[in-house]
């Protein structure tokens, strides 16, 4: 018998607790062996615990080592530039990876199936940046610091060559903009080129401008596998690639360390939308699929990702970004309908 894992689950904000309750029915019917360990951030911490970041969610982490967390807004004045952001410097999340697969019947670009591996702790998001003051205004210029280190540089790329190694991924491509910023771009395409050595005649390897990136992903994406970039070019670049794959409603994210594993959709609250039972839960989904693998549960991965690819495919429960009316616990059930049971 599988012995169960323990598991931090924060619901979070918005739509986070409703899409999080079709997530669990879900995974539940698939045989996922997880003991959830509930904790609260955002909103409602705030609202509940006084605190937008408590020190119980932060424990709770800490002692199971893996997170599935729904959307989360910082409340307005909390002092936080974001929880996101404080967690991933809490437990030194390095490593952002954001699948892209395209799993939508008629899609504008079909059989997209590549991956961004983000750093996650340094550039112009390391929050390096003060107002300059002159001639009586304090705030007549703002200046910010990107920060690029050796060490940094290092572990990212690496990181994202033994990714390509433990996924059969054939292309590493470094994406940067040394062109123009010489000494902080051009210190992460120097160690790039070093690391990628490391790794000649196991995993290809090549390296491109940012922008030119950005017109080639939209052009032809399918020249792409993994890509590996810094904070801001990352950030920008998944979303972008997400946009290929329908939206956000379907790149599930996760943040990766030493210490610690979170895993997430990457879309926001939807306060809009909170409780109305409409959201799809689809991104949040499929981000317990990175958990599941993360957790060597691979087999149940493929269960949930299987019965989702076959609702999909037959349109069986469309929610309204899909252009159906179906409910979030609707199109919950219609996956669990067409689930392989797990054998005992």
């Amino acid at each position: 018998m599988t012995t169960p894992h323990d598991v931090t689950l924060i619901p979070g904000d918005g739509i986070g607790p409703e899409i999080t309750r079709t997530t669990l029915d879900i995974l539940e019917a698939a045989g996922a062996p997880i003991i959830w360990r509930e904790c609260v951030g955002g909103v409602t911490a705030m609202e509940t615990v006084g605190e937008p970041l408590p020190q119980a969610t932060l424990e709770s982490i800490e002692a199971t080592g893996v997170a599935l967390k729904g959307p989360l807004t910082t409340p307005i004045g909390s002092g936080f530039r974001s929880v996101n952001v404080a967690l991933r410097k809490h437990f030194d999340l390095f490593a952002n990876v954001r699948p892209a697969v395209t799993i939508l019947p008629a899609a504008r670009y079909p059989d997209v199936d590549l991956v961004i591996v983000r750093e996650n702790t340094e550039g112009l998001y390391a929050g390096i940046e003060h107002f300059i003051g002159m001639e009586n205004d304090p705030r007549a210029a703002a200046e910010s610091v990107m920060l690029i280190t050796r060490y940094g540089s290092q572990r990212i790329v690496r990181f994202a060559f033994e990714y390509a190694l433990a996924h059969g991924r054939r292309l590493v491509t470094l994406v940067h903009k040394a062109n123009i910023l010489k000494c902080t771009q051009g210190l992460f395409l120097e160690v790039g080129r070093e690391v990628a050595a490391e790794y000649e005649g196991r995993v290809e390897f090549d390296d491109k401008i940012v922008d030119a990136t950005a017109m080639q992903l939209a052009l032809d994406p399918y020249r792409f596998d993994v890509i590996v970039t810094g904070n801001m070019f990352g950030d920008i670049l998944s979303d972008q690639v997400a946009g290929l794959i329908g939206g956000l409603g379907f790149a599930p994210g996760a943040n990766l360390g030493e210490r610690a594993a979170i895993f997430e959709a990457v879309h926001g609250s939807a306060p809009d939308i909170s409780g109305q039972g409409i959201a799809n839960p689809t991104s949040f989904l499929l981000a317990s699929c990175l958990m599941l693998d993360h957790l060597g549960e691979a087999p149940v991965a493929a269960r949930v990702r299987a019965a989702l690819q076959r609702t999909l495919d037959e349109g069986a429960a469309r929610t309204r970004d899909l252009g159906g009316s179906a409910g979030t616990v609707e199109f919950g059930d219609a996956v669990i309908e067409r689930m392989e049971r797990p054998t005992s």
